[in-house]
């Protein structure tokens, strides 16, 4: 078995209050125990609601028969059980756990972690500072020959690297699909314990109010979850004691003895052997029985690896055992009732609390899958995978919790569709089971790879972990795809659709960037034309907003030789994605010059991680501001001590703010900024460039207080450099953006000039404006029309 590494060190970000626990052995019990206990509301409720459907889509599709023996039934409970031990508790819970990146899990956590270790990324804006960072987390220990094999391939071969983030892109969507038949077959399958209750009831009838409760669920998504979050915990906690209890029940009643020998696995063998044909095509069924167990790595950042373990093993895991054994012995005595199993087992006394419960819980298992699409949507934007969509952070609390309002609405029509077009659980379970067995399978894959190349494990060991899951799954996917025609057509027909949308999206977004690098601007040339048009310089601070982290970009070109004016000082500001989940907020800012001191321009990079909340308030402009302020007071002092980080074109890019030998931040209980000059000498008056509390704003304009430092020992230049800052800023601040239209070239391909001449225009053209995702106020910006030939 794979032997796995420590976790990594908890880390937190005390601006975007997340905070991730890696290293579960410095949390007291007591908080383990707190964290196991919110994470049944948040993790579980998908897998622990499986029990209302697995068994009646295992023996509905393909006409599977019970004979008399009831061997079927112990095949299928046999499969069940083998299926949840190997699967969710070994390949889960003891190892895919510990591939955590920083404390977040899911797809992108496995691809973050090959990029950083093995430079698979995609993204062109990549800088040798932001290895420096300190959640970047790089091992340097030995290599084994296979892994830096493996690493050199990849690296030297782009088909691969794209062929990768490919993988990666089918599992995303694979999961966005989820987000679609969660809600559908979850309540669609509670709901139906109305028929069962009164069998005269028309099925329209269960139709209409499951469509009544979906179209709540979505409705009220805009509200958060948490409000509510504190009811989760105990309705899937009541849920699992029902299903436990129910079916200890049933074992007791039908079949206390017998009914144990299907855990043994030579019943799998038995059941094959017996049913054929139809008995492989109804695996496709048993897959449900693992539904949801993907969002136990996926949901990793909220809580931690022992908290997860500590649920699942003592609580879910025998909850489900006990539940599906109990429904299987009920079955063995009432074959016939196969189509409604879990309802008809329950004893009549405790049938509508225990129906009630199991709505709740249906409710409570669609509602973290839907959030859980938000936040993998989000994920999938931050990297240049999805175009730009609204984001409402709806718990200033609890980080990470967002809504999306074009995909709530987006999954609210798709999740209606297949409710009312299927109507019933087998068909939409056919499209749910390739779903989730395909999301497992990427997983599988990017595992093997983590422990290959991240972990640096010998290839017998990666190469055995990819077989023995591989092989399973494989098996369960071969049996959905028998059921392509009878609803598995669904998913496909989705993930090619958002995998087009993303993979277009990303391809143009690259394309764009390389335009921008090809015709960088040469900015001596610039000035000399500057020269010849009589450049002016113009009051204020001017912000050019630019995806180019090194360089000029060509809009700057455009908007200067047709108005050959600079604003006092201009900043070029790049806002980008690095591949780690966090960056601490003293981090995020790298600030450097261009051209000589005379021209006052400067270059700001404003990194985020691709779990990082990016909500430009009031305070990001005065943040920025300050960076600069901070940079141009330490820039002289940095440059002698060679602390800085080379980007190859503009000089030295530097962290304002971080601790050095020649300049120590410090910040006050108030938030003041003191700076001390030189070793153990502190300056004579402070250096302050903060924002007040409740900022005044006169036109839209954003304001910011600056106190200029009073020290003897300030160089002259330095501080009529700050004082010019202190000056413009006064005066206002500009945005300068580009509104760019991108074509392909004429010596295109006729696939590429579709991609990006219809899809990809159509795309930019219903997403929201970088103006609007960042919040820029109208009266202050300025629009540079731009067209691209890619």
């Amino acid at each position: 078995m794979v032997t796995v590494p420590r976790s990594d060190m908890a880390t937190t970000d005390a601006e975007t209050g997340s905070s991730n626990y890696g290293a579960q052995e410095k949390l007291p019990m007591k908080a383990l125990l707190i964290l196991a206990y919110q994470s049944f509301g948040v993790v579980y409720g998908d897998l622990t609601t499986s029990p209302l459907y697995v068994y009646r889509n295992t023996f509905s599709s393909f006409g599977l028969k019970i004979h008399e023996s009831g061997e079927e039934i112990l095949g299928v409970l046999s499969f069940i059980f083998w299926t949840l031990t190997i699967i969710p508790f070994i390949k889960y819970v003891f190892i895919v756990l510990c591939a955590s990146d920083n404390g977040e899990g899911g797809t992108f956590a496995l691809y973050s972690l090959l990029c950083r270790h093995a430079n698979l990324s995609l993204l062109p804006y990549q800088q040798d500072a932001d290895m420096q960072l300190s959640t970047y987390k790089v091992e340097t220990s030995r290599e084994v020959k296979q892994g830096l094999r493996a690493k050199e391939f990849f690296e030297k071969h782009p088909r691969f690297r794209t062929g990768l983030l490919v993988v990666v892109l089918l599992g995303t969507c694979m999961f966005i699909a989820d987000g679609v038949f969660t809600p559908a077959i979850s309540v669609l399958s509670a709901v139906t314990g109305i028929k069962v209750a009164i069998p005269s009831l028309h099925e329209d009838i269960v139709i209409a109010v499951s469509c009544c409760i979906l179209i709540g669920l979505f409705a009220l998504q805009h509200f958060g979850t948490h409000q509510v979050a504190f009811l989760f915990a105990p309705i899937v906690i009541a849920w699992l004691f029902c299903i436990a209890s129910v079916g200890l029940y049933n074992i007791i009643i039908y079949n206390p003895r017998g009914i144990w020998a299907a855990l043994s696995p030579v019943y799998m063998y038995k059941f094959l052997k017996l049913a054929g044909r139809d008995g492989w095509t109804s695996l496709g069924g048993i897959v449900l029985c693992m539904t949801g167990t993907e969002a136990m790595f996926a949901d990793l950042g909220h809580f931690n690896q022992m908290s997860i373990k500590i649920a699942f093993t003592t609580v879910v895991y025998p909850c489900l055992l006990l539940g599906y054994i109990g429904q299987a012995a009920y079955l063995y005595k009432n074959p016939g009732d196969v189509s409604e199993s879990f309802y008809k087992s329950i004893p009549r006394p405790v049938f509508w609390p225990v129906f009630v419960v199991a709505t709740l819980a249906a409710v409570v298992g669609s509602q973290a899958v839907i959030t859980a699409t938000f936040s993998i949507i989000k994920q999938c934007q931050s990297l240049g995978c999805f175009p730009r969509v609204k984001l409402i952070y709806t718990s200033k609390r609890i980080h990470g919790q967002i809504y999306i309002p074009e995909i709530n609405w987006i999954l609210f029509i798709l999740c209606l569709a297949v409710t009312v077009g299927f109507r019933d659980t087998i068909t939409i379970g056919n499209a749910y089971g390739l779903a989730v067995i395909t999301v497992m399978l990427v997983t599988t894959c990017l595992m093997a790879l983590v422990i290959l190349v991240v972990w640096r494990r010998n290839i017998i060991e990666a190469l055995g972990f990819l077989v023995i899951f591989g092989v399973i799954e494989l098996f369960y996917i071969s049996a959905c795809i028998m059921k392509v025609p009878q609803g598995g057509w669904v998913p496909l027909v989705l993930t090619v659709v958002f995998m087009s949308i993303m993979y277009i999206w990303n391809y143009g977004t690259i394309k764009k960037y390389e335009y921008d690098l090809q015709n960088k601007v040469n900015m001596e040339t610039l000035l000399k034309i500057g020269g010849n048009l009589g450049l002016v310089r113009v009051p204020g601070v001017g912000l050019v907003y630019t995806k180019l982290v090194t360089a000029v970009p060509p809009i700057f070109s455009h908007f200067f030789t047709n108005l050959p004016a600079l604003h006092d000082v201009l900043v070029l500001v790049s806002i980008k994605s690095v591949q780690v989940p966090y960056i601490p907020s003293n981090e995020r800012c790298l600030v450097g010059r261009i051209g000589p001191k005379r021209l006052r321009m400067y270059r700001c990079v404003v990194r985020y991680g691709y779990k990082d909340i990016h909500k430009d308030d009031h305070k990001f402009e005065d943040k920025l501001l300050q960076s600069l302020g901070e940079y141009i007071l330490m820039e002289d002092d940095a440059e002698e001590e060679g602390n800085g980080f080379d980007d190859g074109a503009d000089g030295k890019m530097h962290l304002p703010g971080i601790q050095s030998s020649s300049l120590v931040h410090a910040v006050n209980n108030d938030g003041a900024s003191k700076e001390r000059f030189g070793k153990g000498k502190e300056s004579s008056g402070n250096s302050k460039v903060s924002s007040s509390e409740n900022p005044s704003r006169t036109n839209g304009k954003k304001r910011v207080r600056f106190e200029t430092p009073a020290r003897k020992e300030l160089n002259p230049a330095v501080r009529q450099e700050y004082e010019k800052l202190k000056e413009a800023r006064e005066k206002g601040v500009v945005y300068i953006l580009g509104h760019s239209h991108v074509q392909a070239s004429s010596a295109s391909s006729m696939i590429k000039k579709f991609s990006i001449n219809i899809v990809y225009t159509f795309l930019r053209r219903i997403c929201r404006g970088p103006g609007v995702v960042l919040h820029i106020p109208q009266e202050n910006s300025i629009q540079i029309g731009v067209v691209y030939r890619v």
